[in-house]
């Protein structure tokens, strides 16, 4: 009995030196998408998508006032909704019949029953006190929309390793005083040291390497049922997942092949998550990964 608990052990530690992970991770094999699929040209600065249901997704590229209705199964565009000038357009979400775009600035568009002909369209200046923000998703449980600085979002030194979530509350749509997030990037740093993830290093003179993280927020989302933050950096290559009190739950890099840059990240209702890429020099790609909350990565 006893040989055979410490088989048990032994394969639980070797499990864990290959990589797998369980439910204590992130719920996905980052490293090995499901689906992956070239986008059209047109897509080649997406920058947010949101699900519609489990075949369709809407999503945006920064620099038309276009909705893409897209069908991710038949891998093509289903319809075109024109729904402003020409911007720097970077999130966008849905909440019922209502589909709301983030613009870099901070101003938020909320597009009303956006499969009616004859929709209606709502502008908001948040007053987000931040210059570059990329990061929009829906936190159902509060009735807001979480938006993501860029960069820091107050001016000043001590803020340079700041980095912050605001909420819209969408009964009285204004922004929250104080950031439903607040994240500080060298208590990061701590906890990649510490548990030893592999990222990007700096010398400084005279000093021991340190890890050189950013988190320059591309993409935001919460998991539709852990409830969790899901958080990417594309200067980083990271993949980030918090606790709903903003603790760190799970930190790891991405593949440059994979993620040439994740600008756009949500969830189908079953928990698979959808991650798009922008072009670049390469072509805007999909990525599909199915959601294994107790088993392990194959």
């Amino acid at each position: 009995m006893k040989i055979f608990s410490w088989k048990i052990i032994s394969l639980f530690v070797i499990t864990l030196s290959l990589g797998w992970t369980t439910e204590m991770g992130s719920g996905y094999n980052i490293q090995k998408p499901n689906t992956t699929f070239v986008l059209p040209d047109i897509l080649h600065e997406i920058s947010g998508l949101t699900d519609i249901d489990q075949r369709t997704i809407a999503c945006i590229q920064d620099e038309n006032g276009i909705i893409f209705i897209y069908d991710i199964v038949l891998n093509k565009i289903k319809k075109q909704y024109n729904f402003h000038l020409d911007g720097d357009y970077e999130g966008i979400t849905k909440v019922g019949t209502t589909m709301y775009v983030l613009r870099s600035d901070g101003v938020l568009f909320e597009f009303l029953n956006y499969e009616s002909p004859n929709f209606k369209l709502k502008t908001y200046q948040t007053g987000i006190p931040a210059q570059n923000n990329e990061g929009l998703c829906y936190d159902a449980d509060s009735n807001i929309l979480l938006i993501a600085n860029k960069g820091k979002s107050v001016k000043g030194k001590e803020f340079k390793d700041k980095r912050a979530i605001y909420g819209f509350d969408l009964k009285t749509k204004k922004l929250t005083t104080s950031p439903v997030y607040e994240f500080d990037i060298n208590v990061i740093k701590k906890h990649v040291a510490d548990k030893k993830i592999k990222v990007p290093t700096k010398l400084k003179k005279g000093e021991n390497p340190e890890p050189f993280i950013k988190l320059m927020t591309s993409a935001i989302a919460i998991h539709p049922m852990s409830k969790k933050l899901y958080v990417l950096s594309a200067a980083d290559h990271l993949f980030f997942v918090f606790n709903r009190n903003g603790s760190i739950h799970h930190i790891e890099p991405l593949s440059t092949t994979i993620f040439n840059k994740a600008e756009g990240i949500t969830f189908l209702e079953n928990g698979d998550m959808l991650i798009t890429n922008e072009g670049q020099q390469k072509k805007p790609t999909f990525l599909r990964f199915n959601y294994k909350p107790t088993g392990v990565k194959k």
